[in-house]
């Protein structure tokens, strides 16, 4: 019935949008849906009991845990968030001949589209139903990034394509030794993760190493962990910001989503102590590759891209570290991270619209006067940038502080270049800040830069972003850490 619930949803915003030719109308039933998602993850969180195992449809493929939940609950509030800040967004994109109206259908189709199947795949007990999903994932994301009148973003969607499907044939693959493994189980085969963490502890470690290989390639490429990111800061550049938001705050979680789900099998064999080096092997190379990227960034939108790479770094350390706190803290900052990087990308897509023509993926940002023109929007990079650093009281601050508690009790030598390298990150955004919020033009220059006027939805989003983050990081809500506590437990870490 509750899958039921999304899906009946989801057909009724599709039936609107199919039938309405009003942009505002198109929008509205993408917000509403968002909404009572939003709504519906609420009634599971408070009124079910979690797990929740009892479907009219899919019984044994479709389950509803603590960590299901919690991604779905990140997903739906930053989707709408993204669809109210698409109200005013995608306007201007359409007045200023960015985005053809014909296409205003078939983006908010592929919008709807995207949030169900998100939802479905985090919801998927089913490894291979998750595969699918993903997939799908990547697919519809892509028409969202392709759908501007650009050369530009068609090629960046035809890569994002390329790298992140041809990896996903070796998680696939991975998923096929996967079953073979479990088939030495009582479940005699099942890709089922309910069964596989179940068992788990009688699988061959060296046949564990091997699938977790395979499968990793996919998800990494998913995550934009290295060697694999090269997709995604052109992606996330390109792309319309109120679907960066959405790739980066939603979509990165998806692959993330599954490296945890597996390594918790992993985890239950003596494959871990192998597969965990790799993994922090990964972090790091990956949170170097970021930091060092950004240091020559001179355009927004693939500065605040590549910290997205950083993060997923991060992410990766933390769960190698394998350790109940560690995992408690790398949870915490998937929620956080999604927030900031959310709120970030909404800033920068008003900055977009008022440098519009100075302003694109490719070129130099000529940013001046920003304080006189988007105060907000400048505000709202400082502040998110604050935060995005792990600075207090922004609730990064205290997942990457204990994560870094931890890695230090595995390696000093390791926290000190994982350190090293996140404070070159923070300086280089923090460099990009100050040399371009400061510009300002002198008394007799001309005023080449017409004032764009930010629509009020466009607006409300970061404002609730950014107090949202402030509010997690100032109270720590009990609730909430409890209800990451009982993630760590389900995992079994």
């Amino acid at each position: 019935m509750i899958l039921l619930a999304f899906i009946a949803v989801t057909l009724l915003a599709l039936v609107i949008i199919i039938l309405s030719h009003n942009h505002l109308r198109m929008n509205t039933a993408c917000i509403l849906q968002a909404l009572i998602f939003v709504i519906l993850t609420a009634y599971i969180v408070m009124f079910r009991q979690i797990p929740v195992e009892s479907f009219f449809i899919g019984s044994e493929y479709f389950f509803i845990d603590h960590l299901g939940i919690f991604e779905v609950g990140i997903a739906t509030i930053i989707f709408t968030c993204a669809a109210l800040y698409a109200r005013g967004y995608i306007e201007g994109l359409v007045e200023s001949g960015e985005l053809e109206k014909g296409s205003l259908k078939l983006f908010y189709v592929a919008w709807t589209l995207l949030l169900l199947v998100i939802v479905l795949a985090f919801f998927s007990d089913n490894l291979a139903l998750f595969w699918i999903f993903a997939e799908l994932t990547t697919i519809i994301s892509a028409m969202l990034i392709a759908i501007l009148s650009a050369r530009e973003n068609i090629d960046a969607a035809i890569k994002y394509i390329f790298i992140a499907s041809v990896s996903m044939l070796f998680t696939f693959v991975g998923f096929i030794f996967l079953f073979e493994i479990s088939r030495t189980s009582p479940d005699a085969g099942s890709l089922n993760w309910t069964d596989l963490i179940q068992h788990a502890s009688v699988f061959p470690p060296g046949m564990m190493l091997a699938a977790f290989a395979l499968i990793f390639i996919g998800l990494a490429a998913k995550s934009g962990i290295f060697p694999f990111h090269t997709w995604l800061p052109a992606a996330h550049a390109k792309a319309p910001s109120a679907v960066s938001a959405i790739l980066s705050g939603v979509l990165l979680n998806v692959g993330i989503y599954g490296i945890i789900r597996v390594y918790a099998i992993v985890h239950q064999t003596p494959a871990a102590g192998i597969v965990a080096p790799m993994l922090m092997l990964f972090g790091i190379l990956t949170v170097g590759i970021a930091a060092f990227s950004m240091l020559p960034q001179k355009n927004l939108k693939k500065l605040v891209a590549f910290s997205s790479v950083e993060n997923m770094g991060i992410l990766l350390i933390g769960l190698a570290i394998s350790t109940p706190i560690a995992l408690f803290w790398m949870l915490f900052q998937i929620m956080a991270h999604s927030l900031t990087k959310a709120s970030l990308f909404f800033s920068s897509g008003i900055l977009h619209r008022q440098y519009a023509g100075q302003f694109s993926s490719d070129t130099v940002d000529d940013i001046r006067d920003v304080f006189r023109l988007q105060p907000l929007a400048a505000w709202g990079i400082i502040l998110g940038g604050l935060a995005i650093i792990a600075l207090p009281p922004f609730p990064i601050f205290f997942s990457e502080f204990f994560i870094m508690l931890q890695l230090g009790a595995v390696s000093l030598w390791v926290l000190v270049i994982t350190l090293f390298l996140l404070f070159i990150a923070a300086g280089a955004l923090g460099y990009f800040v100050i040399t371009n919020f400061t510009k300002v033009s002198g008394p007799g220059a001309d005023d080449d830069i017409k004032h764009y006027h930010t629509p009020v939805s466009m607006k409300i989003p970061i404002i609730f972003l950014l107090a949202l983050l402030l509010i997690i990081g100032i109270l720590l809500p009990h609730p909430g850490m409890e209800f990451i506590s009982q993630i760590v437990t389900e995992l079994k870490f």
